[in-house]
């Protein structure tokens, strides 16, 4: 396609510079820059594609430069990218020094929050609405020229919790303050419960597909009383039963307007323009197509929400260019990965095991469910993007003598730990968490990063905390936390592909012993032993062999960060043999941590242990190895680390001192 519009644009000032008619041909031209990118790269493809005349026109009424733009997730923000001078940053999309995959506020002062969960707009929103009233900077009739705030959030986002707290709070505000609830009848997957039952209603309603009577009475009944009104008497006869009679949000104080097309940007421009100068909170509930002007992501658009690299083969002979119609799809594969081991395990599990139940918080492909909620529909559930809720619901499936799995993203985790803590872990039940995306994830960034998950739940008594591997591993990650009932149990895996060396070159996994470690690599008088936890063994493997003919390096499997082999340190710390501990966590309260409070415990001198993991410091997007790279667990950082460990030892025997301490140090 050749771009005559979006290259003109290096600012919201200049859109606001195109007629109607142009804003529908740059909605075309951005929705195919877009599909091209994420094609090369990958990235969040269906929920951008389905924003981009809704983005347009709030960027068109809107001046976002002195307005308040806040996102919900975020993943839908390309559009916005794009109109606010980052044209140029497309290229790298979530790449280093690229565009980021999420609103990020050191890309552009347009971009307000590093967004990457759901369910904090509106919270956020008000926070701003209200800090602005405060500063008497806000927007109303006596000051025209004021900061107006506008939350943009999904359907699925809506029934999060904290959105539910917004909401509540929201409807008190005395000022203007705009909902857009973007309702594509899609989360990543299908959106799940009661409320998302309740969006098909009113989207399959007369109110949508013809207008309702147009009762002029509604608008008395309606939050803002006669602003109501005057609102009603200005959007004209053919809009006015928009406003929603008995509408959901009205019973939090929120006037509601909708649903009307998000794809029809004159429309689009009209409401914008009255919820501009309404003073009081207001939901305009958008309708749009997850995917929309793609054939192949409008029909699946739970595989094109975030696909990797992709290839367009055109069903003629034609130029192979992007066509939104009459082509076929194929994404780019890479290997075997842990998520689809995780499936097939819990699977495994389901099988064997009539007790075992299972459920995931609106990522059933991304976390490996799919597969489970077909085949046991009764035994496994989605619950929509309701961590807090799906960790309480596991722990009364625990208390009637279930055994529950939660898979559930690293990064998520934190939204339930509070569950995790008061129902799960303090009744002493035997939940069982399956971490994905543990450790640095790649393009989606600091956003996503499982750094803490280690840190968060070793506090609670009795957890048990397990990493594999490789696929066999995982497979006996998952048969122990199906035995183990002594507490809350929990099993992290990486973003990536599963290796095949170790199990290639010492067999399949053994069983796990609770806080034991398997050896891997083990000499007589070790220069230096690496205890490492997670698929961070793959690179020590790697590592050891690259300094076979300088070091005799010891490698060993931790498998458990809480509790740590003692046995194995108290062996390894007699023989002044210097320990080095790797994991892809962060290192406060991470596995190194937990070994060195381990030694603590035990006496011992912990001066020659040398830690390495995730510093204190946000980690940005690019490729994983990337990432491990950076931060100093890859091959050549553990290799540099073996070195410096050994010779710092053999410094401090030559000098024949000793620690009179107890402490580790991380490399620089």
């Amino acid at each position: 396609m050749e771009f005559r519009l979006l290259p003109s644009i290096s600012g919201p000032s200049d859109l606001k510079k195109l007629s109607l008619e142009q804003l529908e041909e740059l909605a075309a031209e951005i929705r195919f820059a877009i599909c091209d990118q994420v094609s090369k790269t990958g990235g969040h493809l269906a929920p951008n594609l389905g924003v981009v005349e809704l983005t347009i026109a709030m960027h068109y009424v809107f001046d976002f430069g002195h307005d308040r733009l806040l996102f919900d997730v975020g993943h839908q923000c390309y559009p916005h990218k794009l109109l606010t001078g980052r044209h140029d940053m497309l290229g790298r999309l979530r790449q280093r020094g690229g565009m980021a995959g999420f609103p990020e506020p050191n890309e552009s002062p347009f971009d307000l929050f590093s967004v990457g969960h759901a369910g904090t707009a509106i919270s956020t929103a008000v926070g701003m609405a209200r800090g602005d009233e405060l500063a008497g900077e806000h927007a109303s009739e006596k000051n025209p020229d004021g900061r107006h705030v506008v939350s943009l959030i999904g359907d699925a986002s809506i029934v999060n919790g904290l959105a539910m707290e917004g909401l509540n709070n929201a409807g008190t505000l005395k000022r203007q303050f705009l909902v857009v609830l973007n309702d594509n009848g899609m989360s990543i997957a299908k959106p799940q419960g009661a409320v998302a039952q309740y969006f098909d209603r009113v989207r399959l309603s007369d109110t949508y597909t013809g207008f309702r009577k147009a009762a002029k009475e509604l608008a008395k009944h309606l939050p803002g009383g006669g602003l109501a009104a005057d609102l009603y008497h200005r959007l004209g006869e053919a809009s006015k039963a928009v406003l929603a009679e008995d509408a959901w949000f009205e019973k939090f104080g929120l006037l509601t307007v909708g649903p009307i097309d998000g794809h029809d940007i004159p429309t689009l421009v009209e409401f914008f323009n009255e919820a501009k100068r309404f003073e009081r909170p207001m939901v305009l509930h958008v309708k749009t197509i997850k995917g929309k002007g793609y054939e192949f992501a409008e029909g699946n658009a739970t595989q094109f929400h975030s696909p990797p690299a992709f290839n367009v083969m055109k069903n003629d002979d034609s130029d192979q260019e992007l066509v939104s119609s009459g082509c076929r799809v194929e994404l780019r594969k890479s290997g075997r990965s842990f998520t689809a081991a995780y499936s097939d395990a819990m699977a495994m599990i389901m099988e064997r095991d009539p007790k075992a139940v299972a459920c995931t918080a609106a990522m059933p492909d991304g976390t490996g469910i799919s597969q489970i909620l077909e085949k046991w529909p009764d035994r496994a559930w989605d619950t929509g993007i309701c961590e807090s809720h799906a960790m309480d619901m596991m722990a009364g499936l625990a208390k009637t003598g279930y055994k529950p799995y939660f898979a559930v993203y690293s990064t998520f985790l934190q939204r339930a730990f509070d569950q995790a803590f008061q129902e799960v872990a303090l009744q002493g039940h035997a939940v069982k968490l399956c971490l994905d995306r543990a450790g640095c994830v790649g393009g989606d960034g600091a956003v996503h990063q499982g750094f803490c998950d280690i840190a968060l739940l070793s506090v609670l008594p009795q957890a048990a905390l397990l990493a594999p591997i490789d696929e066999s591993s995982l497979r006996e990650c998952m048969l122990f936390m199906n035995e183990y009932d002594e507490g809350l149990s929990a099993v992290r895996y990486p973003r990536d592909n599963v290796s095949m060396l170790a199990e290639d070159r010492f067999g399949p996994a053994p069983p796990f012993q609770l806080g034991k470690a398997r050896p891997l690599i083990q000499h007589e008088n070790p220069s230096v032993a690496v205890l490492a936890y997670g698929t961070c063994a793959i690179e020590a493997i790697q590592a050891a062999d690259e300094l076979s003919d300088q070091y005799r390096t010891e490698v060993y499997d931790a498998r458990f960060a809480k509790p740590v082999d003692e046995e194995l340190l108290e062996r390894l710390i007699s023989a002044g043999t210097p320990i080095i501990t790797i994991e892809d966590h962060g290192l406060p309260g991470g596995f190194g941590s937990q070994v060195i409070e381990a030694c603590n415990r035990q006496g011992l001198d912990a001066s020659m242990i040398t830690r390495l993991g995730m510093p204190e410091r946000w980690i940005l997007q690019g490729s994983r190895d990337e990432q491990l790279a950076e931060i100093g667990i890859d091959s050549l950082g553990i290799q540099r680390a073996v070195r410096h460990a050994v010779d710092r030892s053999q410094s401090s025997s030559s000098r024949e001192t000793s620690s009179a301490g107890v402490g580790a140090k991380s490399p620089a």
